[in-house]
């Protein structure tokens, strides 16, 4: 009998310690390198290696992007649950500044929206110093 309960037991907390170990992967996130300067969460991250990773197990979730004391969570306006098959990173690139739209990922397709005011900005700082002067 003692034996039963124990094999019971056992199985509980090995099928308890797989569940635990797939969400952590889950969260964990994956790395991707960017080659280039670019804007994600209204933050300007330099060119560099980073990882990505939600911050819970919520489809919702914002998404944290993190490399050596840079980083930035972005809040996804739309998920598709299907995971990528593989890892892709897409920009909108206004003016001189590449904007994060959207990233495929093992765990979904996170799809982020271009802050108004940072693309205002970079519009206006594309469109120079224009000056008009009359003659009297």
């Amino acid at each position: 009998m003692k034996k039963s309960y124990f094999a019971a037991v056992l199985t509980l907390t090995c099928l308890l310690g797989v569940g635990i170990s797939a969400h952590a992967q889950d969260t964990e996130g994956v790395r991707v390198k960017v080659p280039f300067e670019f804007v994600a969460g209204g933050k300007t991250l330099p060119a560099g290696t980073y990882t990505l990773g939600r911050l819970s197990l919520e489809a919702y979730s914002g998404i944290e992007i993190s490399s050596y004391g840079q980083g930035a969570i972005v809040l996804p306006i739309a998920v598709d649950g299907t995971p990528a098959k593989a890892l892709k990173l897409s920009f909108e690139l206004v003016g001189d500044k590449h904007f994060l739209t959207e990233a495929d990922t093992p765990a979904g397709v996170y799809t982020f929206a271009l802050p108004k005011a940072m693309v205002a900005l970079a519009q206006s700082k594309d469109q120079g110093t224009v000056s008009s002067g009359g003659t009297n």
